[in-house]
């Protein structure tokens, strides 16, 4: 019902009942079978099952669940039959202008597995780029660049196609979770991004779901996911 900085005020604020008493201060463990939580007076129990939706985020659309300048947010792109009344969290992020693939769930497990370093787990990518990378740029990429934060991990890279007006469209692959990643790379090598949008996330693709609609994910696809990540 709330993130786990809100959870931490409310508990400390006296809000929350473990068994009608207040949790002591050094936190307690709790049984959801056994125990009952309320907030405000108000009985909570764990929803049944977890929810996986796989979005196509637009651009200028920012990936947050509140946002102090009140931004459109992908999760005002959800209805409540979406949510299943669940509070959804993203897998990662995209920045805001960057479109494409964004797993939305409830299932933390998964959600921690799919971003540890560890699993590799791939993320695609398609990039229009200005000027025409020759194959020593994309070996740089595929070798790994050199940031102001560190040395990249090797990527997957391809020349897709050559487009008008002196740009070209690349298919680049990463494993790893920082900061506009693919755009400081591309950059690093001379190739800036003029538009960027994510076409894959481990197993899942994007396929032909319009920009702002979403779908759950169907049993298949979760399992390929979570055997991605170790689970």
């Amino acid at each position: 019902m709330a993130s786990r900085r809100a959870s931490d005020e409310l508990i400390a604020s006296g809000a929350v009942r473990v068994n009608g008493k207040l949790p002591p201060p050094e936190g307690m463990l709790v049984d959801p079978d056994r125990d009952s939580i309320t907030v405000n007076g108000r009985r909570l129990a764990l929803p049944s099952g977890h929810r996986h939706l796989l979005l196509n985020k637009p651009r200028g659309i920012v990936v947050t669940a509140r946002d102090p300048s009140r931004r459109t947010t992908v999760f005002d792109l959800l209805n409540e039959d979406a949510t299943g009344g669940r509070r959804l969290f993203a897998v990662g992020r995209l920045d805001l202008d960057t479109s494409g693939l964004l797993i939305l769930t409830d299932d933390g497990e998964l959600a921690n597995a799919l971003a540890h370093p560890r699993q590799e787990v791939g993320k695609e990518y398609l990039a229009l780029v200005r000027g025409v990378p020759g194959e020593a740029d994309l070996r740089r990429l595929r070798e790994g660049v050199q940031l102001a934060d560190g040395r990249t991990a090797p990527a997957r890279a391809e020349l897709v196609r050559v487009a008008p007006g002196g740009f070209a469209e690349l298919r680049v692959t990463v494993h790893e979770g920082r900061n506009r990643l693919v755009r400081r790379m591309l950059e690093e090598i001379g190739h800036p991004v003029r538009d960027l949008r994510r076409v894959g996330f481990g197993s899942l693709r994007l396929g032909r779901l319009k920009e702002g609609g979403y779908r759950v994910l169907k049993g298949p696809e979760l399992e390929a996911l979570r055997r991605a990540a170790g689970l």
